[in-house]
Order: C-alpha cells, then structure tokens, then sequence
C-alpha cells in the first residue's frame, strides 16, 4: 500500500509513543476493512482504535521515558493520552486515504507468520527465506510479517492462533499439543532416524499419502523434523542404569521414550530448557544435537548419548488459516504450494547443518560424545518397542491405521538411508 509511509509519517508526528511497526500491523488487518465499507463512521474507526490499544499489548506500547505516558497509571491519567491520539490517528489516516484509492489498498494482501523459533535459529531463517521468497516472485501480492520467537503465539499456542486468525501463518511442533494429532504422533515414534533431512521427507511422505481429518481446520503448506533425537545431560549416562530417575525434558512421544528408559519426563518447550537445565530443574534433554548451539543448550549440558538406534523426530507444521487460504486467488496459491515443496529439503539440509554445527559447538566447549556399545544399543531399542505397539494399539482404538502409518514410516525412513 503506498500510503503506508504517509500515515506512518502523520502519527510519528502526532505521537512519538505509539510504536509504528505495531500499529501498522493493526492497520493491516483492520483497517483496510473499515475503508471498504463506505458506511463506518469516524467514531466507529475511534472505537476499534480505543478497544484494540487496550486490548492488545502490541497495538500501543509506549516508548520509556520519564515524560511520556505508561498504561500502568504511574504518569497522570491514562485515558487521557489515549483520548488524545485517538483522534489524531483516526484524521491522519482518512486523509492519507483520501489521496490513496481503497483499490490500491487492496492491491496486496498483508500475512503474518508466526515462528516459535529464536530468530538466529536456522529453521527461523529458512522460514524467514520462504516467506521472502513468497514475496519476491508474487510481484508484490503478498507481504508477509514474521514474527519469530513465539511473540505473538506461543509454541503450543500456534496451531491454534493460525486457526482462530490470530496469525495468518505458523511454525510450531504437533507434540507441543499431545492429543490432538493421534495420527502425526507416529512421525515421532523412535524409529531410527538417520537424519533431518530424511526425517523431514519421511514427514511430507507420510502427510500427502495419509491427509489426516486432524488437519483439515488449515492449510497444511509443509512439514519439517528435525536429526535424531539423543540425549543430553549433566552427568555421562553410558548406559540404562545411568539414566534411572534422571529428570529429562522431553515433550510428546519423547516423554514415553523418557520413561521407557527409565528416565522421569520433563514436559516443557525448547525456549524453557536452558533455564532449566542451569537452574537443575532437569538433568538432562532429549533432542536433536542442534540444540546444542541453535538454542544454546551445550553451555549447560556436559555430555551427549549418541542413541541414534532410537533415534526419534519431531514433527513440526507451517500452516496457514483456512479462510486466508481460500481467499487467495488461483494464481497466488499456486506459487505457495510449488515454493512450499521447493523448501521442504531447504529445511530439512539446515537440520542436518545445524547437527553439524551442534556437533562442533559441543566439542569444543570440551563437552564428550558418548557412543553406546552395539549391546547396549539393543538394549535401548528393545525397551523402547513397547511405545512403537501401544501406538499401534491405541491408534487402531481409535479407528486409524496405526499399523499401516508404522510400516509405511519404517519402509520410507529404510529409503531414505
């Protein structure tokens, strides 16, 4: 939209405590709407306004200064400033609209994509690509906003932010959300992962073949997993015995792999896992070896388990809402899918970089890879089948093909090696 940098310019000079970014993402999804129809009047315009800078943190946060206002009432009065810039914003945008025709508005179409991930982290930077890649070959069409590091939907919040339009896109794990996805779990089981870039095609393989019925409420663009999770820890665990009661950070199908070993599952997200592992609120983590430097976690773990015999993924979604979706023209839609399924081995060859980099952070901060001994590796795999059947079992309860998802996965991860 051109007039983007004339209503940004009028409210900078209105008020220098309204952060733009925030509030031209507010105009994005609102505001265009408003000026479509003919008939709103400026108080309702005011209304949204008032309602949305209450409502929403991110719509008005004051910039820090002993002179300007707060919302937390410790400077004057707080609906005063906000009866104020009200006004001034409502003006300065009907008339950079007046100069601006609501067909150029509408011109592109404005997405917000949220990832759970840090933004240094790999797999946000793919993401990042993908969504500016979407925007270069659109010709201008679509505009996308990310916003990395669970700002504006926390990790077990996406999926459910993308459905409720709260983001227009998101990145998170299904495991973050136990239950919900019965027939995505089995991309999780411990398998015998050789890689994230297996991983990540054994993901797609499987949705495109099965289309689970839990998906349809999006638009499932693709897929991505991460290497083999194996486990770190504070103290060497060479074999079971030294993982019995340890408390391992684990989520979803990896907390039962936790158990099976004897370990005592830890739920919580990769961003809380740090603090954690510091503070001794767990011992140890079970993951891909990127964690180690993607989310730093080799500062404060000494040592790495390579139990790749069980090596289990995480399965993880880049969805986007369904009625986003169906409003896109034919043409667009096209190049979402073709880019989508060019960046399914772009995500899954920065998972296998980011184990390598993982592998060399660890070492050398002198942390130690352990290596289990052919034994105690069918030890590992022998105690971890239990979870393999259940879900078989518990799958066929309820009426999925949870056999079927099991030998389509091993077939397909046996390809890939």
């Amino acid at each position: 939209m051109r007039h983007n940098s004339r209503y940004v310019a009028s409210v900078q000079k209105q008020a220098n405590w309204v952060e733009i970014k925030a509030f031209e993402h507010f105009y994005r999804r609102h505001m265009v709407d408003i000026f479509e129809d003919k008939s709103v009047r400026i108080t309702q315009i005011s209304d949204k306004l008032a309602i949305s800078g209450w409502a929403c943190n991110d719509i008005y946060r004051p910039i820090q200064g002993p002179s300007l206002p707060h919302f937390n009432g410790s400077h004057g009065e707080q609906m005063k400033p906000i009866r104020l810039i009200i006004p001034c914003l409502v003006v300065a945008i009907m008339t950079a609209t007046a100069m601006t025709s609501v067909a150029d508005a509408a011109k592109s179409t404005h997405l917000t994509y949220s990832i759970f991930f840090p933004a240094a982290h790999g797999q946000c930077l793919a993401g990042m690509e993908w969504a500016k890649e979407i925007e270069r070959l659109s010709d201008g069409k679509i505009k996308i906003t990310v916003f990395p590091g669970g700002t504006l939907t926390r990790a077990n919040q996406c999926y459910d932010g993308v459905v409720k339009g709260i983001s227009d896109i998101g990145m998170s794990c299904f495991a973050y959300t136990r239950g919900r996805f019965p027939s995505m779990e089995a991309l999780d089981l411990p398998l015998g992962y050789p890689s994230g870039l297996a991983a990540t095609r054994v993901a797609n393989a499987f949705y495109e073949k099965f289309r689970p019925e839990e998906l349809n409420d999006v638009k499932v663009l693709y897929l991505h997993a991460h290497g083999p999770g194996l486990l770190h820890t504070r103290k060497p665990v060479n074999n079971l015995a030294d993982l019995q009661h340890l408390k391992i950070r684990s989520t979803g199908l990896s907390a039962k792999v936790v158990e099976a070993l004897g370990g005592v599952p830890v739920a919580m997200p990769q961003g809380d896992t740090y603090e954690s592992l510091q503070k001794g609120v767990v011992e140890g983590t079970f993951g891909p070896i990127e964690v180690l430097k993607g989310w730093r976690q080799g500062e404060v773990v000494k040592y790495t388990t390579d139990c790749n015999s069980v090596g289990y993924t995480t399965a993880m979604f880049v969805v986007m809402n369904k009625a986003k979706w169906n409003a896109l023209p034919p043409d667009v839609k096209t190049l979402f899918e073709t880019t989508s399924r060019k960046w399914i081995d772009v995500h899954g060859q920065r998972w296998d970089q980011g184990d390598d980099e993982g592998r060399n952070y660890a070492t050398s901060l002198g942390n130690d890879i352990l290596s289990l001994s052919e034994d105690e590796s069918s030890r590992w795999k022998a105690h971890v089948r239990p979870i393999i059947d259940a879900y078989i079992d518990g799958a066929s309860a309820k009426k999925l093909d949870g056999k079927g998802y099991v030998d389509m996965l091993v077939g397909a991860i046996d390809d890939q090696r």
